[in-house]
């Protein structure tokens, strides 16, 4: 690669980065689109561009998430309980979505669910609607099953599960800053599970360009992790100075962007637009 693409790279891990810590969000539904854009540019293959998209930026937040939850365990913010109990099921729903499903896939009404879920939830931070003070987690097998659900559709769309974890944990009552730490945690196993499936579906494809480990293309992987390692804490820090109407704010207008961006790629996947 030029020096240019790997300043840009760098400069977009950089915002995915501090956007892992602020949100909780692996930075996943940034890095999609822009990385479809360069990876076009570069001239790789039309067929795999996307899946490449997906399968580095996903690969991006082992590292990014390791670095912010660090930063939010200082702070004695994350509830591993939480973490200990939703990552089987993450493992499991990450490893059968980035698999050969991902290959094969098409995923026009995915986007379309998703974008109308993800609006709901944005919807509802917005408004600040309060759930029951009665409301807790569900048992093992609750959890077990949501996340199987976070893993499996993180894996599909290369997003770290905050837009789903976060809505989730504060529907159960759990605080808006300890769900985003928490969410940022639970970055590692998704990103972990997905990336394996997808080194496994993506072996041996000769449509990948050289550099690639499956789908996920080493050199911008090396690029972006090294940059959102640096701003993943400083995300962090911002994020436990806001007050929890602002962090929900922002969290609602990331959701909406995100919601956008997955019905203008279901549209344009059903040649509607």
């Amino acid at each position: 690669m030029t020096l240019i693409q790997i300043g840009a790279l760098a400069l977009l891990g950089c915002c995915t980065g501090f956007a892992a810590g602020l949100l909780g969000i692996g930075g996943g539904m940034i890095l999609v689109p822009f990385l479809s854009f360069l990876f076009t540019m570069y001239g790789f293959d039309s067929s795999v561009v996307v899946h490449i998209a997906i399968a580095t930026s996903m690969a991006t937040i082992l590292f990014t998430s390791l670095s912010s939850v660090r930063a939010h365990h200082k702070r004695g913010a994350v509830r591993w309980d939480i973490v200990m109990t939703l990552a089987p099921g993450i493992l499991l729903g990450g490893i059968l979505g980035g698999g050969k499903l991902f290959a094969i896939l098409k995923t026009s009404w995915l986007s379309f669910i998703f974008a109308g879920f993800v609006s709901f939830s944005a919807y509802q931070m917005l408004m600040n609607k309060k759930p029951k003070p009665s409301r807790t987690l569900p048992g093992k097998p609750g959890m077990f099953g949501v996340g199987s659900f976070i893993g499996f559709l993180s894996s599909l769309v290369g997003a770290g599960g905050g837009f789903v974890s976060v809505p989730f944990m504060t529907w159960c009552n759990v605080s808006m800053h300890n769900a985003v730490a928490t969410s940022a945690a639970l970055g590692f196993p998704i990103a972990l599970s997905s990336a394996i499936g997808y080194i496994i579906s993506g072996y041996g494809n000769p449509s990948l360009p050289e550099g690639s480990l499956g789908y996920v293309y080493l050199p911008a992987l090396t690029s972006i992790a090294v940059a959102s390692v640096l701003t993943a804490p400083l995300g962090a820090k911002a994020a436990h100075q806001l007050n929890v109407a602002q962090l929900k704010r922002i969290f609602a207008i990331v959701l909406f962007c995100l919601a956008a961006y997955m019905l203008h790629k279901g549209l344009s996947s059903l040649g509607l637009y």
